[in-house]
């Protein structure tokens, strides 16, 4: 399974407790945004399921493969788009990205909207969001 694969011992005495709606028990966070999101998708009556993608989980690009941060699926009916795939950063300002980092959030986007004219996904969206407020909006809820 892709979400598992790949996994190590973890130290959790950090970690968000979420044993709601997460596929793990706690999320392991790489900022403090990231912390409140997974928390706030814990608690989130329109989303279904949820995970913190693993360090694993790459998408290729022709930079480096890329790491993106969530997968989500909300309660059909509830939003507009069904799955989520999402980037979480302070801000989405892209003189606050590095460049290679932008890039490959670039790549992202372009593949996500490949796949939904091409492979027939339709409702598999990509976005940076800088909250679960953003998120909503996004999604249309």
């Amino acid at each position: 399974m892709p979400f598992t694969e790949n996994q190590t011992a973890q130290d959790l005495s950090k970690a968000v407790h979420t044993p709601n709606k997460n596929v793990y028990e706690y999320v392991l966070d790489d900022s403090q945004v990231e912390r409140e999101f997974g928390a706030a998708l814990d608690i989130s009556e329109e989303v279904s399921v949820f995970t913190k993608l693993p360090r694993g989980f790459k998408i290729p690009t022709p930079l480096d493969d890329y790491n993106p941060d969530w997968a989500i699926a909300f309660q059909e009916g509830a939003v507009k788009h069904v799955y989520f795939v999402a980037e979480t950063k302070f801000s989405l300002s892209s003189l606050e990205l590095r460049g290679a980092e932008k890039a490959k959030i670039d790549c992202a986007n372009k593949l996500f909207e490949k796949l939904d004219q091409v492979a027939g996904t339709p409702g598999v969206r990509y976005h940076g969001v800088t909250s679960y407020d953003h998120l909503l909006q996004l999604v249309g809820a």
